[in-house]
């Protein structure tokens, strides 16, 4: 299979980014931008869609727990764990993937973390 390429990568970067001077409120090409940024290591980039797509829907559980990566990447423990803790009050219950998400590393020691994680999973 191929993958994209470093150029690849960038020309998605600037289309969304064109699309996104056009129409700020697209909630997708938001979303996407924050995730494109962040994969190509613009965290800070990512963080501000992240935001900014946070604000735009503020009842959607992706956007929170995505927020919560991207705070979590810079560092920005408290408030990473804050977005998780709304990620999951809206719905996100992604068990499987909040343990293994990459993006979490920096918080998965943390007692809090470890207090959610046992807030998802089932009661046997």
């Amino acid at each position: 299979m191929l993958r994209p390429s470093k150029h690849d990568s960038q020309f998605e970067i600037q289309f969304f980014e064109a699309v996104h001077q056009r129409c700020p409120g697209y909630t997708e090409v938001v979303g996407l931008l924050g995730g494109l940024y962040t994969k190509a290591g613009r965290i800070v980039d990512g963080l501000r869609m992240d935001r900014k797509l946070v604000r735009l829907e503020p009842a959607n559980p992706t956007a929170h727990y995505n927020l919560a990566c991207s705070l979590a990447l810079c560092k920005k423990r408290p408030d990473a764990l804050r977005a998780l803790r709304t990620a999951i009050s809206l719905g996100y219950d992604d068990l499987d993937w909040m343990q293994q998400d990459p993006d979490l590393e920096g918080l998965k020691s943390n007692p809090e973390f470890q207090k959610l994680i046992h807030q998802l999973k089932p009661q046997s």
